[in-house]
């Protein structure tokens, strides 16, 4: 039964490919502009919010802007309400993670693209403009477009062995090297766009480099805060995992395109100035854990055996380090986020069976690390 059924299902995926990709070819070729959406995502910084979606609004290309709250507790939805009325403001009961928020945005926003916008990002004018009209010109394989993510605020890097002041904020590069605000430093990048690694690990590209660094425009991911998707690509794979709740579902869902057959694009003209970790803050636990779990999940689910394998280890390693270094916490942390993948194991080997017999690209034709 296996034998006969496998390639029947085979046949079904590239068909249900191609219905997808025949439609984005006419939305490409409509020779008008797709309807366009933006989401943002709200958790009890209603200031944020306000301000990312405000800007959006003032800027008037967006067909419809949907504001999510997710589960506040504070006052946040008397005042999305209030202060942006022009919008649509969707409440969930309980906070279940930003992939829930924004997947109840995208629903709700029922245009032929979605712009999924971080409420701790302003975008520049014409922002939504950029990433539309680079999608409707885009072959119709370009699932998504992903925008130019500057580091809001100028930044300094200190010396080699330097301490910063105690109480400043440190972002570390891809080198090791701390950087800190700075009235005097330098524009920085966040992200143009997500790329991963041998060991597994998603990672803004371009982080912390030159804000004038040109890059390609293809790249393995589309970046969250900050990117737009073809309505027809996401009704072929599927919205962003909510079993993930935080961190890493844009990573996941660029794995999930890329073994369907679509690509992702980057434009730099697109740009938002985002203030990195304002809503959540990557010394906290939910981050230290959520992060360490999500790589390893998302590896197993999706990356060849050789990335699992190199993140376990890498991870086994980074808890050892701590522990060494006097560090328990975050030794705790990374531990417990270990423990939760294995003790879950047979339920993602499961998935990771799903994952495979709904693909069309294996996955070493698509990890861009091996």
């Amino acid at each position: 039964m296996r034998l006969v059924r496998g390639p029947l299902v085979r046949r079904r995926r590239r068909h249900g490919l191609r219905e997808a990709l025949d439609r984005g070819a006419r939305l490409t070729g409509s020779g008008t502009p797709p309807t366009t959406g933006v989401v943002i995502v709200n958790w009890e910084r209603a200031d944020l919010t306000v301000r990312a979606a405000r800007a959006v609004l003032d800027d008037g290309t967006a067909d419809r802007v949907v504001v999510v709250d997710n589960g506040s507790t504070d006052d946040s939805l008397a005042v999305l309400r209030d202060a942006l009325p022009e919008a649509t403001v969707v409440a969930l009961p309980r906070n279940g993670g930003f992939a829930v928020g924004a997947n109840a945005g995208v629903r709700r926003a029922d245009t032929d693209v979605v712009v999924l916008l971080n409420n701790d990002a302003v975008p520049a004018p014409g922002f939504v403009a950029a990433l539309r009209d680079h999608l409707a010109a885009a072959p119709p394989d370009v699932a998504a477009v992903t925008g130019r993510i500057v580091l809001a605020g100028r930044w300094t890097s200190l010396p080699t062995g330097a301490a910063p002041t105690p109480g400043a904020r440190v972002l570390r590069d891809h080198a090791g090297r701390a950087w800190t605000p700075s009235a005097d430093g330098e524009e920085r990048l966040n992200s143009t766009g997500v790329v991963i690694d041998r060991d597994g690990n998603g990672a803004d590209r371009d982080w912390l480099a030159p804000v004038e660094r040109v890059a390609s425009v293809d790249v393995f991911g589309a970046s969250g805060g900050a990117a737009a998707f073809r309505r027809t690509a996401l009704d072929d794979v599927g919205l962003l995992d909510e079993s993930l709740f935080m961190y890493y579902e844009d990573t996941e869902l660029a794995w999930r395109l890329r073994r369907r057959g679509w690509r992702v694009q980057y434009a730099a003209g697109a740009v938002v100035r985002h203030d990195h970790s304002a809503s959540s803050g990557v010394a906290s636990a939910l981050f230290v854990r959520r992060n360490a779990r999500n790589r390893l999940v998302v590896a197993l689910w999706h990356a060849p055996w050789g990335t699992v394998v190199r993140a376990t280890v890498r991870t086994v390693g980074r808890i050892v380090r701590c522990g060494l270094a006097g560090d328990g916490r975050e030794a705790r942390l990374v531990a417990a986020a270990l423990a939760d993948v294995l003790g879950h194991l047979p339920r993602h080997l499961v998935r990771r069976r799903h994952e495979t017999r709904r693909a069309s690209v294996p996955r070493r034709a698509v990890d861009p690390s091996t």
